[in-house]
């Protein structure tokens, strides 16, 4: 499992997100290509080395020659990044993060998402911004994302709909029930892309709970544009990895999510779980349960990872007639694995084996392999099963 921790003493700006990510090591290379596929031309990241207050920081700049445009919707932005190419889990990742934004644009402004025009962070620099981000995050291969309390500045700014209290009404929105620490800083420290990137990733990318104890793979430090009253304007990324093999196997975060269903045809139930593993979920099965006024029912349990639990709870909603899930963060402890085949007196048979630190310690015929063997000589599937396992 890989956790990103990040703690905030400036501030949170899409830029700052973005640097600390490079200086933490995301593929630079990579990252342009990525944003290659976006319609954007001539477009310019550069990434300096600074000493912010004493700390060694990386400074972002994203430089878009984007001339006045249209104010965009969340219908054009996410159909950029749809039509983009670059890796699903971006897409995912980037459109969460808009939506969201739109989604507290439209409680400030008491309209629709799909209602709402972005100003600032509809230009093409913000839009490099959250894609980059999420780029850089998946490229680490980051498995969950916790966020320290953010700074809030005092005062006011003035923005496209004039003069704003701060931290702006947006970012208010995207940070309630986020805890955030009061400055006297007259700047706005969190802006409207920093809270969105942190707090999308915090909610759909959860780390188990507790923590445990991890060793720090490594450090980024992002800096702002900004040089502030009395604090550094820096974002620290803290990478802690645990990921590499050990006696127990390599663990990885999972989100489990649950409902009890007692008026749901089960035959829906069996579409749906055809459907979650068809690959959104990594475990889906049922439980007998008594539900109240005595009625009989089942606890539909769906293990995912983190950055599909979205698909999941739309599959659950769409598919039963349950009107909640419940979710918790969860951890699952893996074997290596691998694929061999062995020959039978059936036919040939892939095995899968799970191995610790090189050293195999099960293994188990594939199912459908025997199914199918033990169909076409007209045999017990448990006669197939004992060959392979003695090949």
């Amino acid at each position: 499992m890989r956790i990103i921790r990040f703690d905030s003493l400036g501030g949170a700006s899409g830029d700052m997100v973005l640097a600390s990510l490079l200086d933490l090591g995301a593929g630079r290379a990579a990252l342009d290509r990525c944003l290659r596929s976006l319609p954007v031309e001539d477009f310019r990241i550069s990434a300096e080395a600074v000493v912010e207050r004493g700390s060694r920081a990386t400074r972002a700049t994203v430089e878009v020659p984007d001339a006045p445009h249209p104010h965009r919707g969340l219908g054009d932005i996410l159909a950029m990044i749809r039509n983009a190419g670059m890796p699903e889990p971006v897409k995912s990742l980037a459109s969460a993060v808009f939506t969201r934004l739109a989604g507290a644009e439209a409680a400030v402004h008491g309209t629709t998402p799909d209602a709402v025009h972005f100003h600032e962070v509809g230009a093409m620099d913000a839009i490099v911004d959250v894609v980059g981000s999420c780029f850089c995050l998946a490229d680490l291969r980051v498995d969950a994302v916790t966020v320290s309390h953010l700074p809030v500045g005092r005062g006011t700014v003035r923005g496209a709909h004039g003069v704003m209290p701060l931290p702006v009404p947006a970012v208010a929105e995207l940070l309630r029930g986020h805890a955030v620490d009061q400055t006297d800083e007259p700047f706005e420290l969190v802006t409207p892309t920093g809270a969105a990137l942190l707090t999308t990733w915090r909610d759909r990318l959860p780390p188990p709970v507790p923590i445990p104890p991890m060793p720090i793979a490594g450090i980024g430090v992002g800096a702002g544009h900004r040089a502030l009253k009395s604090r550094p304007n820096i974002l620290r990324a803290v990478l802690m990895d645990d990921s590499s093999p050990g006696l127990t196997g390599s663990t990885e975060a999972c989100v489990v999510l649950e409902c009890n269903l007692d008026d749901t045809n089960p035959q829906w139930i069996a579409s749906l779980t055809d459907r979650l593993l068809q690959g959104a979920a990594l475990d889906v099965y049922t439980t007998p349960v008594q539900m109240k006024k005595q009625r009989p029912g089942v606890m539909l349990t769906v293990l995912c990872a983190p950055d599909r639990r979205e698909d999941c709870k739309r599959l659950i909603f769409d598919e039963t007639t349950t009107f909640g899930i419940r979710e918790m963060p969860a951890r699952r402890t893996v074997l290596a694995r691998r694929h061999e085949t062995v020959q039978t007196q059936y036919g040939p048979v892939r095995m899968k084996i799970g191995s610790i630190e090189g050293e195999d310690v099960t293994r188990s015929p594939e199912y459908e392999d025997c199914l199918a063997l033990a169909r076409r000589h007209g045999v017990a599937v448990r006669l197939v099963h004992d060959a392979a396992m003695r090949a």
